[in-house]
């Protein structure tokens, strides 16, 4: 207890820690706000009608990962998911590509390159993995097949 009292002291420190706390509120939040398009009622009924059941399959435990945002269909579903992916991906590129391990001995220009690149293929997995999750919400296959008309209108606009 003294070492937080100590850490909460130190000014630079607070800041970080009311920082990180601050966007933990922001992130709960959003994962509470329904994404447009998709009918909240129907997709708590899907959710009271799946129950515990939805934490044994796959798709239990991404939502699991994306803290429950996922099921709910909310604006931050995908979490952290699309970047932490990404840089995992070229982290591995690094090994295959001769001018991605160029880059990472470069020092800090070239780390900044690669942490371009890593945003960049975060954008396409970001919309890769709203896609998926989408089309999955719409064929019903996302609540094992036990409701539908989550998302009413098929328009591409929507």
């Amino acid at each position: 207890m003294r070492t937080l009292i100590q850490a909460l002291k130190t000014k630079e420190l607070r800041k970080k820690i009311l920082f990180v706390l601050f966007i933990i509120v922001v992130y709960r939040i959003g994962s509470f706000i329904p994404t447009p398009g998709v009918d909240y009622t129907e997709v708590n009924k899907c959710m009271a009608t799946i129950g515990s059941a939805s934490q044994e399959n796959f798709i239990g435990l991404v939502n699991l990962f994306s803290g429950g945002a996922m099921l709910q269909l909310s604006i931050f579903a995908l979490g952290v998911m699309p970047y932490i992916t990404a840089s995992i991906v070229v982290q591995l590129l690094r090994v295959v590509i001769p001018r991605f391990e160029a880059l990472h001995k470069e020092g800090q220009s070239g780390e900044a390159k690669l942490t371009q690149y890593t945003r960049y293929l975060t954008i396409g997995l970001a919309v890769l993995q709203s896609t998926t999750i989408l089309v999955t919400a719409r064929s019903g296959a996302l609540f094992n097949y036990q409701c539908d008309q989550v998302i009413p209108d098929g328009s591409v606009f929507n």
